[in-house]
Formats: structure tokens, C-alpha cells, sequence
């Protein structure tokens, strides 16, 4: 299945949901924020969200510093 995640194409399996995403991309440590086609999905429901084909992803990861 092809997603744009970030501006770039992504090949992931069907019935991927976006905490599958995240943890695929190595985005595990800390919290992140994700848009799914320009609304954001919220982080109770990242389990269950499922993404399909042509799904616009953004995916901004949260880095604590100062």
C-alpha cells in the first residue's frame, strides 16, 4: 500500500494502523504528533486508526532539549 510520509512515498503493508507506522520507523522513544490527510489523529486513538491507500501522513517527532 503507497503513503506519503513526510513528502515522501512510503510502502507499507494493508491494514497498517499509525502506532504500526510510528513503531516501524523507529519513532518509539518520546511522543509524537501525526496528521493523517491534514487532521490530526490523537494519540488514544493511534492503535486503532487504521491508514489506507493514497493516505497523506505527517509525523512530527518530539525531541526534549534546550
Amino acid at each position: 500500500m503507497q503513503l506519503t510520509v513526510n513528502g515522501e512515498p512510503y510502502d507499507a503493508p494493508p491494514g497498517v494502523t499509525v502506532r504500526a507506522l510510528v513503531e516501524r520507523l523507529g519513532l518509539v522513544e518520546g511522543p509524537v504528533a501525526v496528521e493523517r490527510n491534514r487532521e490530526v489523529v490523537p494519540r488514544a486513538l493511534h492503535a486503532s486508526t487504521e491508514l489506507h491507500e493514497r493516505d497523506v501522513i505527517e509525523i512530527v517527532h518530539l525531541v526534549g532539549g534546550g
